[in-house]
């Protein structure tokens, strides 16, 4: 009984470290995951589960208004707003479509050319797609990232990934549609480049980046993207990383 008053003191001391500063990051694992040795420490995301021990809300300072909406004011992975376009300290986790927060997001993580068959691989690595449909699962399952209820949503609870409308309705209302528009917008997104699905390499960090949305489009899924001259929405492999950006429900 002890023991237990012990852990419930300690927890609830660990929450109230972690939420009484914006820098901090906590370390989020799967409830059905708990004891999976393969997990990697680069794991993160904003106060929502340890353990499945429900978290406090994302506190409002970590929040953003833009076009009407609610979103959080940084990727996922970070824990700042970035400063400028080339802030690689904002620039955050890089995540395959549809997978969880399970260590694979990690711009460091290895690789493995092993597909999974189920929704969480089980392991913290990249998975390599160099075929057709490109994507990390075999077969596809296009359920894995729709709305705050989806089966591995990466983002906080209450929070949810955007669609491919919702992206749309942010970039046309930037100064400027580039990727100097996007840093300019109240979510100050920032280029933070991909990591290959064929060979695990990062690209383009710096330059040009995108973002996942939760809409998908045959075996593909929809993406932000933009350079230094352009931006738009299209199509993308589900095996490719890119950026999240977390939308409040």
């Amino acid at each position: 009984m002890k023991l237990f008053i012990h852990f419930a003191v300690a927890l609830a001391v660990c929450f109230s470290t972690a939420l009484a500063s914006a820098q901090t990051k906590v370390v989020v694992i799967p409830l059905n995951s708990c004891n999976d040795a393969n997990l990697l420490p680069d794991n993160i995301v904003y106060g929502v589960t340890i353990c499945g021990v429900t978290g406090t809300q994302v506190p409002a300072s970590m929040t953003v208004a833009s076009s009407g909406q609610i979103w959080m004011d940084r990727n996922v992975g970070v824990s700042r707003v970035a400063t400028s376009m080339t802030d690689a300290e904002a620039y955050g986790d890089l995540y395959q479509w549809g997978r969880p927060a399970d260590g694979h997001q990690s711009r460091t993580s290895p690789t493995t050319s092993t597909l999974s068959t189920n929704d969480v691989p089980g392991h913290g690595s990249f998975i390599l797609a160099p075929s057709s449909p490109y994507d990390w699962r075999s077969p596809q399952n296009d359920s894995l990232w729709q709305g705050v209820s989806g089966i591995n949503n990466p983002c906080p609870a209450g929070f949810r990934l955007p669609t491919s409308a919702e992206w749309e309705t942010e970039r046309v209302s930037w100064s400027s549609n580039n990727a100097a528009g996007a840093f300019a917008s109240p979510l100050k997104l920032v280029p933070a480049g991909t990591r290959n699905s064929f060979n695990g390499t990062l690209d383009s960090a710096g330059s040009s980046g995108g973002y996942w949305s939760s809409t998908v489009d045959g075996s593909y899924s929809r993406v932000l993207f933009f350079s230094s001259v352009s931006a738009f929405t299209s199509n993308l492999y589900r095996a490719l990383a890119l950026s999240v950006r977390c939308l409040k429900d």
